[in-house]
């Protein structure tokens, strides 16, 4: 699904993410398979791991079983505006605004990269673009907001 060039204590580390789902994620480390559970606790917190790779860094945050899986973007309404979120874990291919940008219901404004499919994250609501949290090539958890819109 994604690989990563880590280094970690000067030592060189090849991890390559195979499977998330929930809690669960499936991945190698130089060749050796691991199945990784992260804490609840964790997303408790917050917490926003950076991977440092040979390409941009992705930003990859915690995860927690709680999590509802739903079919398109669940918007939220946050003091600076409504918030476009991302429906399932994976990968940004491509960001379609700007800050300042105007959008319309129903516009593309992100590309996600999920399950191995294409899929279009829409504005569900006219207004202006007011953030962007998201970069090509981030990785994104179920739920992360990546738009938020007033």
């Amino acid at each position: 699904m994604k690989n990563y060039k880590l280094k970690i204590n000067g030592n060189d580390y090849n991890v390559e993410i195979n499977e998330v789902e929930g809690q669960e994620i499936k991945l190698e480390v130089n060749g050796t398979p691991y199945n990784v559970t992260i804490d609840q606790e964790m997303h408790q917190h917050r917490t926003h791991t950076t991977v440092i790779s040979d390409r941009v860094a992705p930003r990859v945050s915690a995860a927690n079983g709680d999590v509802q899986r739903a079919s398109a973007p669940r918007p939220g309404t946050a003091a600076g505006g409504t918030k476009v979120t991302t429906p399932l874990p994976g990968t940004i291919l491509d960001v379609f605004v700007n800050v300042g940008d105007q959008v319309k219901s129903g516009q593309t404004v992100v590309l996600l990269e999920a399950m191995k499919m294409e899929n279009n994250i829409e504005a569900d609501t006219e207004g202006t673009v007011t953030s962007v949290n998201v970069r090509k090539g981030d990785s994104v958890l179920e739920g992360d907001t990546l738009i938020v819109i007033s």
